[in-house]
């Protein structure tokens, strides 16, 4: 670290040059567009927005829209040392909390201290999701990669071969947030059905 006269400064400074790398972690999901694909930061900043537009949908006690903010901005910080790691690649996510929680101390143990255990204790509760905020958070994580691939006929979806049943699975947290936006899913995803963007197995899901 360099010589600086404030301290405190540089190392806020030293967390903000190293989170820039979140603007080359790409994700599965392209934008809408379909010119390229999406990475963190831009998808961070997506859910953000989306969090402020859709809190009048979300069920009592409303959640923190402060805590769910700065939340958000910081859940995917991890994957700057632990990578993306694809929603359904099972075996990339036996591996992914040890590798993440290691990314969240070094990451955020760039800050001083009141502020790198104030960060790392929102990450851990995104993580958890047992609060209204990190509940809220994490619909919203679910539900945005659903709104790109529908708008992208399905690019993911069929790229690696994803059926119905796993994206619905992957939705559930939507259930406890908000009656409004559980209904929307599951109407994203029979469209999604219908227009031939994503395979149905529905028959099978209960066998």
């Amino acid at each position: 670290m360099e010589d600086w006269n404030h301290p405190r400064l540089a190392r806020q400074l030293a967390f903000l040059a190293e989170i820039d790398k979140a603007k080359t972690v790409l994700r599965r999901t392209l934008l809408l567009d379909g010119s390229r694909r999406e990475n963190d930061a831009e998808h961070s900043w997506h859910i953000a927005v989306m969090a402020a537009v859709l809190l009048e949908h979300a069920g009592e006690p409303k959640p923190d829209l402060l805590r769910v903010l700065k939340m958000l901005l910081v859940h995917d910080l991890v994957e700057i040392d632990a990578g993306d790691t694809f929603a359904y690649d099972s075996q990339g996510l036996s591996g992914k909390a040890a590798k993440e929680a290691a990314a969240a101390d070094r990451i955020f143990g760039l800050l001083p201290g009141d502020q790198a255990a104030a960060f790392r204790g929102l990450w851990q509760e995104f993580e958890d999701g047992a609060t209204p905020e990190a509940k809220y958070a994490a619909a919203l994580d679910r539900l945005q990669p659903v709104v790109h691939n529908y708008f992208t006929r399905g690019h993911s979806w069929q790229k690696y071969g994803i059926k119905r049943s796993q994206v619905l699975k992957r939705l559930y947290p939507i259930r406890e947030v908000s009656d409004t936006l559980w209904a929307f899913a599951l109407e994203l995803l029979q469209r999604a059905v219908d227009r031939g963007y994503l395979a149905d197995d529905s028959a099978t899901e209960g066998e």
